[in-house]
């Protein structure tokens, strides 16, 4: 059995499948192409890839319907691909489940930056109590509610810890205004973008060395946010 990492694309386009199989294959990966959603599933099924690009318009199934139908059953990484314009879109299919997005048009070293990026992406080590999160420079003892950036304690409120933590379990990824909101505050907050705008302010004050040039909550316009950890010093 090969040891590539399978990569599984899913675009109607055939210049850009015929694009990417090429570029992707140059680098090692193992690639299979679907035209459609319902294609994908199939495919994906037979063949178990480590990660998906799916276009986001398609005939038959779109991306998003192939992004909720996915998280029905599987973690494997997803990476959608739309054009300029679609936030709605966009926001769509990462609070259905997508990690990660590329705006068309682009350029393959894009997109390996992505894919690579994605791949990498370890589950937040946790000891055999789950009472530890650690990844990056970030440290939190859930069972004390302690966290500290570079061995350094933060002190947080109890929702800025409830924030960071969410943060911490989802590394890399794309977290949009809505899942953020869900997931910390409940539901009746989904829709109150300013109020999460507010405490992303005051957790940036306390964990970032510069808040005015982030470099570990990370903004995406019209989206939501991307916590990157930072590297984990040996």
């Amino acid at each position: 059995m090969s040891d590539k990492q399978r990569i599984l694309i899913v675009d109607d386009e055939r210049q850009i499948t015929r694009v990417l199989s090429r570029g992707l294959t140059t680098k090692g990966y193992d690639v299979h192409i679907a035209a459609d959603g319902e294609a994908a599933l199939q495919t994906f099924t037979d063949w178990h890839p480590d990660l998906v690009v799916t276009d986001l318009s398609m005939p038959n199934m779109n991306g998003l319907e192939l992004c909720r139908r996915l998280r029905a059953f599987s973690d494997v990484p997803i990476i959608v691909l739309s054009v300029k314009g679609e936030e709605r879109s966009k926001v769509e299919a990462l609070d259905a489940g997508a990690d990660d997005y590329v705006t068309k048009p682009f350029g393959i070293d894009e997109l390996l930056a992505r894919i690579r990026a994605t791949l990498r992406r370890a589950p937040v080590a946790q000891d055999n109590a789950k009472s530890l999160l650690e990844a990056g420079d970030f440290r939190i003892q859930l069972d004390e509610r302690k966290a500290t950036i570079q061995d350094r304690e933060v002190r947080l409120t109890p929702k800025e810890y409830d924030l960071l933590v969410y943060l911490l379990r989802h590394p890399g990824k794309v977290l949009t205004h809505h899942m953020l909101l869900g997931a910390v505050w409940g539901g009746n907050y989904t829709e109150q973008t300013e109020y999460l705008r507010v405490f992303i302010g005051q957790l940036r004050k306390k964990i970032e060395p510069d808040p005015a040039n982030p470099k570990y909550i990370l903004t995406e316009p019209w989206i939501g946010y991307r916590f990157d950890p930072g590297e984990k010093q040996q």
